[in-house]
C-alpha cells in the first residue's frame, strides 16, 4: 500500500493537494504564512516545491493539461479510433488554447507564474546556498518543461522569467509581451535544464524521494528537447549541428543515468510500471497512490479504464486498432512477409514480437485480471438465430475495435482498489533515451555513431525478447543507410512506446503526420463464431479448455471463427499541414495585442525563426 501526504501552498492556493511523492500525512496549514516564514525553512520550502510538482507533472499518456492530452494522443494517430478535429482536418485557431485565453492559476502561464514566484522567494530566503540551488534547480526543470509544452505546438512564445504584477493598468500593460522567437524559446529551455543538471543529484538518497527530478532526468529531458529542435518540424534546413547537440545531450544523459544505476528494466511486462523505487527504467516518473482518503487522493483510474467494461468497474476506454495489431513484427523481429514465420489475418496472434502479448488483449488470450490467473478474454460474436441474420456478443458491452489495451495493466489489483489503481506513469523511460541517442547518431551518419544506433536498437529488442537470429541483429537488416536506419528507429519507437503518448509527437516532429495517416481509415475486426445452426454460444468450460494451449487456440480459430475487418472511421484522416504549428486563439490575441499569429494561420510570426 502506498503512502500519501497532503501539501498546502502558501503562495499559490489554499486548497488541499497531494504530492506525487508518497509520504506520511502532513497537514501544516501554510496559507496565511509570509514568504519569509515559508522560504527560510527547508521543510516548508519543500511543501511548496511539492505543490510545484503536483501542478506540473504529466499524467497518464503524458497529459500535461493541453489540448492533445485532453482528447488523448492515441486518438490522433492510428493507435485508437476517435472522431476529433485533428484527424478530421477541422482544427481552427480557436481549437488549441494551451497558451491561455484568460488569467488562471491552472493554465500554462498561471503555472509559470507559480514557478517564477517560487524561484524569486527561495532566492530571497535565508536557506544555505547549496539547499537553495537544489530547490531552484527543480523549479527550473519545471519551467523548462512548461515552455517546451508550449513551443512544440506553437513555436516561440513570450518568455516570462519573473512573476509579473497581478493588478492595475500598469500590470496589464507590462503583461502584454511579444512572442520570443522559437530559437530564443528553445535557448531558454536549454539554459534552465543546464542549470538543473548542474545542481540536482544523480540519485536522491532516500526511497521516499523517488519521483523527484534527478540530474539524469533533467539531462534526458534536455535530450528530448534538443532532438525535437533538430527534427524536421523545426529544422527545415537540416542543420547537422542541431543533431550533434541532440546526440551530445543524450549521450551525456546516458552517462549520468548509468552511473547512478539507471538502465533497461530486466523484462518487458506490466511490472515495469508497477515496480517503484529501484526501477532503473523510470527516469522521469509521476507516482500515484492507492489510498482512498476522506480528503481525496492522488491516484489514477488507468487500470479500470483499460479493462473491459463488463468486468467490475472497467470501462474499456482504450481499444487498439487492427492497424497497430498488424504493425507488430514477428517473433524474429521481422515484418510479416519477410519473416521465417508465416502470418495470416486469421491467426494474427501467432509468433509475434513478445511485446505484442503484453500490449494487446485479443479474443481468446489468457489475460489474468483482478487476481484471476486463469481468466481468458472472449470478444467474439455468435449467431442468435438459425438463419444467421442476427447475432450477439460474448460481451455485455463489446469492444468496437475487437481489442483491448493490456499494457501496464496490473493483473493483481483487487476490485476494491480498481478505481484507485496507483500505477505510476513513466514519462521518460531509459529506452527512450537510448532511442533518442540512436536517432541523433543516425542523422549525423558517422560510422561509429551509426554502429551506436544498431547497438541501442539491439539492446531494446533483446530486452523485449525478440529472437537474436543467426547474425545477432534481432531482426534488423545489416548495413542500413540513413533512411533505412531512421525508418527502423521510428518503427521501434512505434512498437516500444505504443500507447505511451509518444506516437503523435514523434510523427509531428518528423513531419510524418500527413504521409503516415492521411487518406487512411482506421480499422478494427469483428470475430464471429461460424454459424452452426444451433443459435447458441460455446459452453464456457469447453471453449476455455480448447484454447488452453497455443495449438488449441489455433484450432479453435481455424475450425470455428471468422475474422472480419471493418472500418472504424467513416471518413479518411485529413490532418492539416498548418497543424504542425497550431494557431493562437482569438481571445489570446485580443487580451494581448502584442501577440502575433503564426504565418501558417495568416499572421506574420514565423515559428521556424
Amino acid at each position: 500500500m502506498k503512502k500519501i501526504f497532503i501539501i498546502i501552498s502558501a503562495a499559490l492556493t489554499a486548497s488541499l493537494l497531494f504530492s506525487s511523492c508518497k509520504k506520511v500525512l502532513i497537514k501544516n496549514d501554510l496559507q496565511n504564512s509570509t514568504a519569509a516564514q515559508v522560504y527560510n525553512d527547508s521543510l516548508t520550502t519543500k511543501f511548496s516545491m511539492d505543490y510545484t510538482y503536483s501542478q506540473n507533472q504529466p499524467g497518464w499518456f503524458g497529459n500535461s493539461g493541453g489540448y492533445i492530452g485532453s482528447i488523448g494522443p492515441y486518438n490522433v494517430t492510428e493507435e485508437c479510433y476517435s472522431d476529433n478535429p485533428v484527424v478530421k482536418g477541422t482544427v481552427t485557431i480557436e481549437t488549441v488554447g494551451d497558451i491561455g485565453t484568460s488569467s488562471a492559476a491552472t493554465n500554462a502561464y498561471g503555472k509559470l507564474r507559480g514557478i517564477n514566484s517560487f524561484i524569486r522567494d527561495v532566492n530571497a530566503g535565508t536557506l544555505d546556498a547549496p539547499v537553495k540551488k537544489r530547490f531552484i534547480a527543480q523549479a527550473l526543470f519545471w519551467r523548462a518543461y512548461r515552455y517546451f509544452e508550449l513551443v512544440k505546438i506553437y513555436g516561440g512564445v513570450p518568455i516570462v522569467l519573473t512573476p509579473l504584477d497581478e493588478v492595475g493598468t500598469g500590470a496589464k500593460t507590462a503583461a502584454q509581451l511579444s512572442r520570443n522567437t522559437t530559437t530564443q524559446t528553445f535557448t531558454q529551455i536549454v539554459a534552465d535544464l543546464d542549470t538543473a543538471i548542474k545542481y540536482l543529484p544523480g540519485k536522491w538518497p532516500q526511497p521516499a524521494d523517488y519521483g523527484h527530478i534527478t540530474s539524469g532526468a533533467a539531462a534526458a529531458f534536455l535530450g528530448r528537447v534538443l532532438l525535437t529542435w533538430a527534427s524536421p518540424e523545426f529544422n527545415a534546413n537540416n542543420d547537422v549541428t542541431r543533431w550533434q547537440a541532440a546526440y551530445t545531450a543524450n549521450t551525456n544523459a546516458i552517462s549520468i543515468l548509468s552511473k547512478n544505476g539507471f538502465g533497461l528494466y530486466s523484462k518487458w511486462d506490466y511490472t515495469m510500471w508497477t515496480t517503484e523505487s529501484g526501477n532503473p527504467e523510470s527516469v522521469l516518473v509521476t507516482e500515484y497512490n492507492t489510498d482512498q482518503t476522506s480528503n481525496g487522493q492522488n491516484n489514477n483510474g488507468y487500470t479500470a479504464s483499460a479493462m473491459p467494461k463488463y468486468l467490475a468497474t472497467g470501462s474499456g476506454s482504450f481499444q487498439p486498432t487492427w492497424d497497430i495489431v498488424k504493425a507488430f513484427p514477428m517473433a524474429d523481429g521481422k515484418a510479416a512477409g519477410a519473416s521465417k514465420y508465416t502470418y495470416s489475418d486469421l491467426l494474427f496472434f501467432d509468433n509475434r514480437d513478445p511485446r505484442f502479448y503484453q500490449t494487446i488483449a485479443y479474443n481468446g488470450c489468457l489475460w489474468p485480471l483482478l487476481g484471476n490467473s486463469t481468466y481468458r478474454l472472449w470478444t467474439y460474436n455468435y449467431y442468435s438465430n438459425t438463419a444467421g441474420t442476427s447475432s450477439k456478443s460474448t460481451e455485455s458491452s463489446s469492444t468496437n475495435s475487437g481489442f483491448y489495451l493490456r499494457k501496464a495493466v496490473d493483473p493483481t489489483i483487487s476490485t476494491t482498489l480498481l478505481p484507485y489503481s496507483g500505477t505510476d506513469w513513466i514519462e521518460i523511460r531509459y529506452a527512450e533515451v537510448l532511442l533518442n541517442q540512436a536517432e541523433a547518431a543516425a542523422e549525423i551518419g558517422n560510422l561509429g555513431q551509426s554502429q551506436e544506433a544498431y547497438t541501442n536498437l539491439i539492446a531494446i529488442r533483446k530486452r523485449a525478447g525478440i529472437e537474436a537470429g543467426t547474425n545477432g541483429l534481432y531482426g534488423l537488416t545489416a548495413g542500413m543507410g540513413h533512411d533505412a536506419m531512421i525508418n527502423a528507429i521510428m518503427f521501434e519507437r512505434q512498437i516500444e512506446f505504443a500507447y505511451e503518448g509518444k506516437r503523435y509527437w514523434d510523427l509531428r516532429r518528423r513531419k510524418l503526420l500527413e504521409t503516415t495517416l492521411n487518406n487512411k481509415m482506421r480499422q478494427g475486426i469483428s470475430i464471429f463464431l461460424k454459424n452452426t445452426g444451433l443459435s447458441t454460444d460455446y459452453i464456457l468450460t469447453t471453449r476455455d479448455a480448447s484454447a488452453s494451449t497455443a495449438a488449441g487456440l489455433d484450432n479453435l480459430y481455424t475450425s470455428s471463427f471468422t475474422v472480419n475487418v471493418k472500418n472504424l472511421d467513416t471518413y479518411k484522416i485529413a490532418i492539416q499541414t498548418a497543424d504542425y504549428f497550431f494557431g493562437i486563439p482569438t481571445a489570446a490575441l485580443q487580451n494581448n495585442p502584442n501577440l502575433q499569429q503564426n504565418n501558417t494561420w495568416g499572421g506574420p510570426f514565423d515559428p521556424l525563426n
